[in-house]
């Protein structure tokens, strides 16, 4: 079992956006704070991680920042996604501007509206999202727990598709028509909460892992990878940050995947 390998083989895989490569496997950062996100972050990045994933409401944004420059890793090596609150409509600027201050940056690579708003709103936070765009403050917006519906509504309102769209998303949360409904928009699918809801726990992901002799997280991660939906696993333990992201070296079959696909009913 590659429960903790001292030097994880993570994948190279990314998704490609208008302004550049999204890796596919990324840091979450979620309910990590204070000394805890700082060293969680570093070591992320320290276990070859390229990709990190915070929000305003996080609140860690600044421990965040501090983990990125406590790395050493070069800014322009990292994909850096940060998240608006919708209730931020009509201050959008000023909570970029604030959410780069923290990360220590003068932009991210990904901007998303964290969820849906209210009625005309959701346009409304649109608009500044692509405004902050053509400003460089965000070189690729997208959103979080949207619909195929809204995002229809976002581009047609206008002009502008977002890029990616963040959702919970597991082998138990799978359907195949929700991944081909982004795919035909050109919308790039992000799973988050991939470790939660069971998965762990669930009885065909164990098997498989133990086939495998690799760790159910491990299972996930490479399902994740293969489908080419972006990943962000989460976690405060260095050994289980390294073993997360420890999954370039083999591949499920495809009776696996389908075998992990029909666990979403």
């Amino acid at each position: 079992m590659t429960a903790n390998p001292p030097h994880p083989n993570i994948p190279s895989d990314a998704v490609t956006l208008e302004s550049g490569r999204m890796p596919l496997l990324g840091f979450g950062t979620w309910q990590l704070k204070g000394e805890a996100a700082t060293t969680a972050v570093t070591a992320a990045l320290e276990a070859g991680y390229r990709h990190l994933d915070t929000a305003t409401v996080y609140g860690n944004e600044g421990e965040v920042g501090r983990g990125l420059r406590d790395s050493g890793v070069p800014r322009e090596d990292v994909f850096l996604t940060t998240k608006c609150p919708p209730h931020q409509v009509g201050k959008e600027r000023e909570t970029l501007q604030r959410s780069l201050e923290l990360l220590g940056t003068d932009h991210v690579d990904l901007w998303l509206v964290h969820w849906p708003a209210q009625g005309d709103d959701d346009v409304r936070l649109w608009t500044a999202l692509v405004e902050a765009r053509a400003a460089g403050l965000a070189r690729d917006i997208g959103v979080s727990n949207f619909g195929v519906d809204l995002i229809d509504r976002l581009a047609a309102e206008t002009g502008a598709t977002p890029a990616v769209n963040q959702i919970e998303w597991s082998p138990l949360l799978f359907d195949r028509a929700v991944l081909e409904e982004h795919r035909a928009r050109k919308v790039a699918v992000e799973g988050y909460s991939a470790l939660r809801g069971g998965t762990l726990d669930h009885p065909t992901i164990r098997d498989i892992a133990e086939r495998r002799e690799r760790t159910p997280a491990q299972v996930i991660v490479r399902w994740h990878v293969q489908h080419g939906v972006v990943v962000i696993p989460k976690s405060g333990d260095p050994e289980r940050i390294r073993a997360n992201a420890d999954v370039a070296g083999f591949f499920l079959s495809d009776d696996e995947m389908a075998t992990l696909d029909a666990l979403g009913g």
